[in-house]
């Protein structure tokens, strides 16, 4: 749990430097999968900043989803939401409003409660089904994130947001399934096409969308369904007589993290600069 929150802190960190970053870099070609786009953010050190966070979340993260249920990992890593708006507030001296510092107790209560109720990983085997189910769904957040990018407004950035966060789950139920270094384990696949296209995915949002609702959508994909997956088929449980604890605490960290996903909008005043970090994670200043 200690790896799974760490993890929660990089990524939630990354998240400040790589939204600046993002808006400050010339719009793509309207496509959901733009690699052009990702090219151009890379040329600045705040984009190359998150991405060393994000290696390092990365890791923390594998070796969370070894060792505690992917309900578990996947709220903590919602808590990340959390993590971006304090690290704002500290590092770029932004406001957070009362109802924000509620919704951040709010997530901290609920990971606390999961803390408590969890157990250790569930130990069955994912079928050959689950993986090649697994690299399915990769290809087609793929599918999905080349014509998304095309869609009116609020509807782009849900189905961008929700398609990123889909690979990102994809990314946890992989690691579990994946025993050894086996080139034809489906999983190592699936893992390596659904971080890519999330990650594609979610620069696009950041960029050319709402980034509240893409953010609500990223959330949504990535914790409910790798959490059923890893109920129903790999085996997840939680102490014994602590599951209501277990889902009440999923409910209230995945909610307060919902409430937080505003804070990606672009909402500064009009005279703040198109790269300035505030603006890209919708701060208040």
């Amino acid at each position: 749990m200690i790896c799974a929150l760490a993890s929660a802190v990089c990524f939630g960190t990354a998240s400040v430097f790589q939204a600046a970053a993002t808006l400050a870099s010339t719009p793509g070609s309207g496509s959901g999968l733009d690699a052009a786009l990702l090219l151009r953010a890379l040329r600045q050190w705040r984009y190359i900043l998150g991405l060393g966070l994000d290696g390092l979340g990365f890791v923390l993260q594998i070796i969370a989803l070894r060792s505690i249920p992917i309900y578990a990992v996947g709220a903590a890593l919602a808590a990340s939401l959390a993590v971006t708006a304090v690290v704002a507030a500290r590092v770029l001296g932004v406001r957070l409003t009362g109802t924000e510092w509620g919704a951040v107790g709010v997530v901290c209560a609920g990971l606390g409660m999961l803390g408590l109720s969890s157990g250790a990983e569930g130990d069955t085997a994912g079928s050959m089904t689950l993986r090649w189910s697994m690299l399915g769904i990769a290809l087609a957040v793929l599918l999905v994130g080349a014509a998304a990018g095309r869609l009116p407004g609020r509807s782009r950035a849900l189905i961008l947001g929700l398609g990123a966060g889909i690979g990102f789950g994809v990314v946890e139920v992989a690691v579990r399934l994946i025993d050894s270094a086996d080139l034809a384990n489906p999983a190592l696949y699936a893992l390596l096409i659904g971080g890519g296209a999330g990650f594609l995915l979610l620069t696009s949002a950041l960029q050319r969308g709402s980034v509240t609702t893409a953010t609500a959508g990223m959330v949504i994909g990535e914790t409910i369904g790798p959490a059923l997956v890893g109920v129903v088929w790999l085996g997840d449980r939680t102490r014994d007589g602590l599951g209501w604890l277990a889902i009440a605490g999923f409910a209230v960290a995945v909610a307060g993290a919902l409430a937080l996903a505003r804070f990606g909008e672009a909402t500064a005043p009009p005279d703040e600069g198109r790269d300035s970090p505030a603006r890209a994670i919708g701060a208040t200043p």
